[in-house]
């Protein structure tokens, strides 16, 4: 909107340095008002944020007050309010303690980035209102909350949990938001809605009886290869679901109206959707990274199961005893990976967790990577990049059922950025991170392989997705 004399909305959600560098350069840092985004304030990522920021603007902005371009959304007596007024944010707005972080769309986490854009907020929550009172003032079998979550949850529970969502280009990124309130929500006690988010649409015969589809169209802007692959699929006897929106401004309806329907699946799945024990578990494994970091200047070192073609590979002691006994005599890289493909069957799925910048490239070459596994070997494929998805799809991965197989990848960072006042660097953070996740992962008995590249990480996607090829022929 910034063309009507809005400011541009940019997210950044990740410690990849290099992506944080890319942003830095697209801003004029004097012009920027930040916005530092924590109920709790105790999360890693945006205080690093804020400390490299508020060191960034300070330079650019000299005699002024540095404080002056930056808003907190937190927790009335949270740490992040302290840091706030300690540095002297322009504004400090609270959210509701009772609401949980993926609930709060609608709440001042949602809304005040939203009216910084130029959103008609009474517009918004007027349409929103709707939505509200249809889900609480009709007969429960009208109800369109508790409608969507008996679909959700019936078929979880008949083996149908890959939610596979599909989403107008006008409100693409609404995958993104949904991926986080299913996945965190339901992904417990080896229980689980496991999305898929931006997978491309393909013929009936490429998918399992695994699945939901969920289209969520955009009717004034409609994409209508969507609507005749949906079609086919629905005539190929897959369970569809269409939501109309009349317009963006019907996003808030979808807020509430999915809200709902989590919240009915979970108990349908006979789970708490407003828990998530295992991001917890993640976060404790990156925090006693980061600390021995500081008292020692160095991560514990590693050993690497493979080296070939510029490309190393780890893994726990489990599954590289697994791995190495499946490979037999093909000790390459494409006889590990073709031996990590083999343990996908029916009703699994493959995720890809990129520690890697999240630009086009990079996303492209992950996309082709994922649907050659998603065509060969018929099951369902996530694709996130880290450590963005350890809020999200990160839950249902650890705690959901143990019926994915996760490729893990990671990188020698090309250039890497201090945290003022630490010794760890973006870089150091980001790798913590992705230690920390693996650990989870393989403490939760998962088959996890991770890939790791050099800082020429485009060169190495390719080399890595000519192998996966190879490894499936």
């Amino acid at each position: 909107m910034a063309e009507y004399g809005f400011p541009e909305l940019y997210v950044l959600d990740s410690t990849d340095p290099s992506q944080a560098k890319t942003f830095e350069r697209q801003v004029d840092l004097a012009k920027t008002i930040f916005i530092v985004s924590s109920k709790s304030g105790s999360t890693l990522e945006p205080n690093i944020f804020k400390q490299y920021f508020f060191e960034r603007v300070k330079e650019a902005v000299r005699a002024q007050l540095p404080g002056s371009h930056f808003l907190a959304i937190t927790d009335p007596c949270s740490k992040m309010q302290q840091i706030a007024e300690r540095d002297g944010f322009r504004s400090i707005f609270f959210g509701l303690p009772s609401i949980g972080g993926r609930y709060s769309a609608l709440s001042n986490f949602g809304l005040v980035p939203a009216a910084l854009m130029g959103v008609d907020l009474s517009k918004f929550l007027r349409l929103t209102q709707e939505m509200v009172y249809s889900c609480q003032s009709v007969p429960i079998e009208q109800n369109p909350g508790v409608v969507l979550g008996n679909i959700l949850g019936v078929l979880a529970r008949a083996g149908r949990d890959k939610v596979t969502l599909i989403t107008s280009p006008g409100i693409w990124d609404l995958g993104a938001w949904l991926e986080q309130l299913l996945a965190e929500s339901t992904g417990k006690e080896g229980k689980g809605l496991i999305p898929v988010d931006r997978e491309r649409l393909g013929p009936p015969e490429v998918y399992g009886d695994d699945r939901l589809f969920v289209y969520m169209r955009l009717d004034s802007a409609p994409d209508l290869s969507q609507d005749v692959a949906l079609e086919a699929l629905a005539r190929a006897r897959q369970p569809v679901v269409r939501i109309g929106l009349a317009d963006s401004y019907h996003l808030g309806q979808e807020f509430f109206r999915w809200e709902i329907a989590t919240a009915v699946a979970g108990s349908i799945m006979g789970i708490n959707p407003f828990n998530q024990p295992d991001v917890e578990a993640s976060k404790v494994a990156t925090r006693k990274l980061t600390a021995e970091y500081e008292e020692t200047g160095t991560l514990p070192p590693e050993t690497p199961l493979l080296e070939d073609s510029g490309i190393r590979l780890f893994s726990d002691e489990a599954n590289a005893t697994a791995l190495t006994s499946a490979a037999g005599r093909d000790q390459s890289l494409v006889g590990y990976l073709k031996a990590h493909l083999k343990r996908l069957t029916a009703g699994d799925y493959l995720a890809i967790l990129a520690y890697i910048e999240m630009n086009r490239a990079h996303e492209d070459q992950l996309q082709a990577l994922r649907h050659v596994v998603r065509d060969k070997k018929q099951v369902a494929t996530c694709l996130g990049f880290g450590p963005r998805f350890l809020h999200s799809t990160g839950q249902a991965y650890k705690g959901g059922p143990n019926t994915g197989v996760f490729l893990q990848i990671t990188c020698d960072d090309a250039i890497d950025l201090p945290v003022p006042g630490q010794k760890y660097t973006f870089g150091v953070v980001k790798a913590a991170q992705a230690r920390g996740d693996f650990q989870v992962l393989t403490e939760r008995h998962r088959a996890a392989l991770r890939v790791h590249l050099s800082a020429d990480v485009q060169a190495g996607l390719a080399t890595l997705r000519k192998a996966i090829g190879q490894a499936l022929e």
